[in-house]
C-alpha cells in the first residue's frame, strides 16, 4: 500500500527531494543516495541521538540538527557537508578515537567495524589526543558472547536490543559525564544476568565490544586433524542468510552454493539440520498428541529456541512442565550422529567431530550443556554461526560466487520443507500441524499452509479443527511479546493448547549470530525465501520424509518410545540468577 501521509518538499545539498511527513533526515537523504554518517542510529530502534556524528546543518537553524532525530519540515534546507558540519564530525570520531582501543588487527571485527569505516571515511588514521582508554578483561567463560568493554562507543544500540525487543535490560548505562559505561547489573558476567544469550546485542553492535565467542580455530583444528572425520550440518536460516555476506540481494536461497563452500573447507560430511527438524517434528507432534488425550500438561510450549528455554529457566521455572521435552533439530542430530551415523558409516563414535552452523549464538551454549550428550562425549561439539562461517569461507580463499550448486550428503540431509520453515517465526507450529493434523484424524490436509501462523506479527493465533476437538494455538517472537503469553499462563488464563515462542526477531532467520546487516526488512525477505524452499521440495510434510521413516524402522523405533526417547529428549531446570531485580520498584 502506498504511503498516504502528507509529502513534505525540501532540499538537500541544493537537491530536491520529496517525502512522506514524519520523515527522519537521515533517511530522507537516502532518497538522494546521501548517507549520512552515524554510529547510535539503527533502522529498527528507537531514536537515541547520542553519538551526534549524524549532525548536519539546516539553513536558518543557530545549531546543527542530528539527522537520526530531527523530522523533515516543508521548504526544509539541509547541508550535509559544510565545513562546520566536517570539522564537528571529525571532531567527534577523535573524541571516540582517544577513548577506543585502537588494537584493530586483533579485533573480530576488523574491516567489519562502524567506527573503523567512518575513520577511513574521513581520513583519519590516528587521533591526536591523549589515550584515556582504561584496559578491562572480560571473563572468558562465556560459551556464546563476548564482551571488551574498551571497543565500547557508548552508543546504546545494546542496551535497546536488549530491552525494547527482549524485555530482558541486562545492559544499561552506569555512571556519569566521561564515566559512563555500559554495563550489567553490578559489573556481573552476562551469564550470571537475566542475560538469555540471544546475541542480539552482538547483531547491533557497530563496533567489537560486543562478538559472538569465536569458534572457528577450533573448526580448523578438528579438519586439519587426519584422525578424525569432521561432520557438519546446517540450520535452515543460514542458506537465506549467508548470501549476504557476499553481496547477494537479502534473502538470497544459496543452498547449492553453501553445501559446496562446506565440501572445499574439508568436511567429510554436509548434512542438513532440517532432518534433524522432521525428527523433532515427529516427537514433539506425537507428543502434544499424547497430552492432548492423557491429560498431560497443557499448553505445550515448542523447546528448539535455545534463548527461549533460557528464558523459561530463568524467570518462569514454575512454568518448565509446559515445555515439550523433545530436543532442538541441531542436539536431535547431534544425538543421532554421534549414535546412528557411526552404525551406518563404522566410524567409531570417538573420531566424530560434530560441527553446527547457526544462525543462533545460544546454540554455542545449549551444545555445551552436560545432559546434551552421553558417555563422555557431547554430542555437538562445536557451534559456529552464519558470520563465522562467512569468515572462514574469507580465510580458506574461496570464492563463493563460483560455486557451483552441490547436494547434502545423506541418509542425514534429506528433509521435508516442513524442516525448512523451522527457520521463521511460525515454522515450528505450521511443521508440528501438518503431521499433528494427519496424525490425528487419520485424513491428509486439505490445504498444507496455515497461513494464519505466518508473518511478522508479535504474536499470532489459530484454532485448527482436529476432529473430536478445536486445539487453539499461538505462536511469537521475541521475549518481549513471549511475556505476555506467559504471564496470562501463570496467571492460570492461557487460552491455548498449543504454544511455538522464538527468541530472536522473526525466529532464527532473525538470530544473533546471522550477518551484520540484519534488518527487520532483511527479515523479511529471509522468510519469504525458507517459505520458497518449502513450496520446492517435493515432500513437505516431516512423517513422509522416507530417511525419516527409514530411521524409525532400523533404529530409533516408535516417537516417544525406547530409543527415540532416550536418545532425542531432554530435561530442562531451573536456573539461579546471581541478582533478582524482578520486584524492584514494587510494593
Amino acid at each position: 500500500m502506498a504511503d498516504e501521509r502528507e509529502l513534505v518538499h525540501l532540499k538537500i545539498n541544493n537537491i530536491p527531494v520529496e517525502v512522506p511527513k514524519g520523515t527522519k533526515i537521515i533517511d530522507a537523504a537516502r532518497k538522494v543516495h546521501i548517507n549520512i554518517p552515524h554510529l547510535c542510529y539503527h533502522p529498527d530502534q528507537r531514536v537515541k541521538a547520542r553519538c551526534r556524528i549524524c549532525s548536519i546543518e539546516v539553513t536558518g537553524s543557530r545549531r546543527l540538527m542530528a539527522a537520526c532525530a530531527t523530522e523533515v519540515w516543508e521548504g526544509m534546507e539541509v547541508h550535509t557537508d559544510t565545513q562546520i558540519v566536517r570539522d564537528t564530525q571529525i571532531a567527534i570520531l577523535q573524541l571516540i578515537l582517544a577513548n577506543h582501543n585502537q588494537d584493530c588487527l586483533n579485533c573480530p571485527r576488523n574491516h567489519r567495524c562502524d567506527l573503523q569505516e567512518l575513520c577511513s571515511r574521513f581520513n583519519i588514521g590516528h587521533t591526536g589526543l591523549p589515550i584515556v582508554v582504561e584496559n578491562k578483561e572480560d571473563a572468558a567463560n562465556n560459551p556464546s558472547i563476548a564482551r571488551d568493554p574498551t571497543k565500547c562507543i557508548k552508543c546504546g544500540r545494546c542496551i535497546r536490543a536488549c530491552k525494547d525487543v527482549q524485555g530482558i535490560e541486562a545492559l544499561n548505562f552506569a555512571g556519569r559525564s566521561d564515566k559512563i559505561t555500559v554495563t550489567t547489573a553490578y559489573d556481573s558476567p552476562l551469564e550470571a544476568t537475566d542475560c538469555i544469550l540471544c546475541g542480539q546485542c552482538s547483531l547491533v553492535c557497530p563496533t567489537g565490544a560486543i562478538t559472538e565467542k569465536d569458534d572457528t580455530q577450533r573448526v580448523l583444528d578438528a579438519l586439519q586433524d587426519p584422525k578424525k572425520h569432521v561432520i557438519v550440518q546446517v540450520a535452515p536460516a543460514v542458506r537465506v542468510s549467508l548470501g549476504d555476506e557476499f553481496h547477494l540481494p537479502p534473502g538470497a536461497i544459496v543452498t547449492g552454493q553453501m553445501v559446496a563452500a562446506l565440501k572445499r573447507l574439508g568436511f567429510d560430511r554436509v548434512f542438513d539440520t532440517n532432518f534433524g527438524a522432521d525428527l523433532t517434528i515427529m516427537e514433539e507432534g506425537h507428543e502434544f498428541l499424547h497430552r492432548l488425550e492423557h491429560g498431560g500438561t497443557l499448553p505445550m510450549m515448542t523447546s528448539c529456541s535455545p534463548g527461549w528455554v533460557n528464558y523459561v529457566e530463568k524467570h518462569y521455572s514454575d512454568l518448565l512442565p509446559h515445555l515439550s521435552t523433545a530436543k532442538s533439530p541441531m542436539q536431535i542430530f547431534g544425538a543421532v550422529a554421534k549414535t546412528y551415523y557411526p552404525k551406518q558409516s563404522g566410524i567409531p563414535v570417538e573420531d566424530i567431530v560434530t560441527v553446527s552452523v547457526m544462525p543462533c549464538t545460544a546454540k554455542k551454549f545449549e551444545a555445551a550443556r552436560p545432559e546434551m550428550g552421553r558417555d563422555g562425549h557431547q554430542d555437538v561439539d562445536i557451534v559456529i554461526t552464519t558470520r563465522e562461517l562467512a569468515k572462514l569461507i574469507h580465510y580458506v580463499g574461496i570464492t563463493f560466487h563460483d560455486l557451483p550448486e552441490e547436494d547434502f550428503d545423506s541418509p542425514l540431509g534429506t528433509c521435508s520443507g516442513a524442516g525448512a520453515i523451522f527457520g521463521t517465526t511460525g515454522g515450528v507450529m505450521e511443521a508440528a500441524l501438518r503431521t499433528v493434523y494427519e496424525k490425528a484424524t487419520g485424513k491428509t490436509l486439505p490445504s498444507i499452509d496455515f497461513l494464519a501462523v505466518r508473518g511478522m506479527d508479535g504474536i499470532k493465533e489459530a484454532t485448527v479443527d482436529l476432529g473430536e476437538r478445536k486445539v487453539r494455538v499461538a505462536v511469537a517472537h521475541t521475549l518481549k511479546n513471549a511475556k505476555h503469553i506467559m504471564d496470562e499462563l501463570k496467571a492460570g488464563k492461557s487460552p491455548y493448547d498449543f504454544i511455538e515462542v522464538m527468541a530472536c526477531p522473526g525466529g532464527c532467520q532473525g538470530g544473533g549470530g546471522q550477518p551484520l546487516n540484519t534488518t527487520n526488512a532483511r527479515r523479511a525477505e529471509r522468510m519469504k525465501a525458507l517459505y520458497e524452499i518449502d513450496k520446492n521440495l517435493p515432500v513437505r510434510k516431516s512423517h513422509e520424509n522416507p530417511e525419516v521413516i527409514r530411521i524409525y524402522k532400523e533404529f530409533l523405533g516408535a516417537p516417544l518410545e525406547g530409543k527415540a526417547h532416550e536418545l532425542l529428549h531432554t530435561h530442562f531446570y531451573k536456573a539461579e540468577k546471581l541478582y533478582d531485580f524482578s520486584s524492584a520498584g514494587k510494593e
